[in-house]
């Protein structure tokens, strides 16, 4: 945008315009997370962002490890998911616990008084920040991995946005010799998931995933490694 039609922003401004494009055309309040990684994402590190303040800091991965990312195969879309009503069951248990936003609540045991579904939405808003705090202080890759796996739960069972298929995958990446830990990506209910691996092993684990997943003709056997730059059918 900024080359072709001269756009003088920033990068946050860029991304803050993306995603106003995107709540119009696709008619949900997302975030702005993912714009804010494709404007200024760095490769082989990772983006912390604060999405109240939209402060950033470049981090690096942890050490001796690098990313897999595979695409599942199962479209979604999220103007026909429950990603409103995620959101707005998110909002209510903020409200609940009387605080502007949930990243406001700093214990996990203060879920526990809210009435279902909010507890379990609340649970895993709170304990996936905490999560995101502990990443970004600077931890081992067997650490980090251990928390993308609890993510993964939390996503599966009290956010409730996981499907067969991605759980499927994140199964077998986790039982992947030189994997630290999987978890599906962005918003669920179909799309991607992400694994952190040693070094040097992610084409050969992706590639070996891949093939067993779309073997068991997990999400209609269309699985693609998408990270690193491979494609495998």
């Amino acid at each position: 945008m900024r080359c072709l039609l001269k756009f003088d922003l920033d990068d946050t401004a860029l991304a803050l315009l993306a995603q106003q494009a995107e709540i119009r055309y696709a008619g949900v309040h997302c975030g702005v997370m993912d714009q804010m990684a494709s404007s200024l994402a760095d490769e082989e590190r990772m983006l912390f962002l604060d999405a109240r303040t939209l402060a950033t800091r470049i981090l690096p991965l942890p050490a001796g490890a690098e990313i897999i990312v595979i695409d599942s195969g199962v479209p979604r879309t999220l103007a026909g998911s429950k990603y409103n009503e995620r959101r707005a069951e998110c909002e209510a248990a903020a409200q609940a616990l009387g605080v502007s936003a949930l990243r406001d609540v700093d214990s996990v045991a203060a879920a526990e008084q809210l009435p279902a579904p909010l507890r379990q939405r609340a649970r895993h808003v709170i304990s996936e920040n905490l999560r995101v705090l502990e990443a970004s202080s600077g931890v081992s890759a067997v650490r980090f991995g251990q928390m993308m796996r609890a993510s993964h739960e939390s996503l599966r069972d009290d956010y409730d946005v996981s499907i067969a298929a991605l759980d499927e995958l994140v199964a077998m990446l986790d039982a992947s010799d030189g994997v630290f830990g999987a978890r599906l990506t962005g918003a669920g209910f179909g799309g991607a998931c992400v694994a952190l691996c040693r070094k040097g092993e992610a084409a050969a684990i992706g590639s070996a995933v891949v093939k067993r997943y779309n073997g068991s003709g997990g999400g209609g056997g269309g699985a693609t490694l998408l990270l690193p730059a491979t494609t495998t059918d």
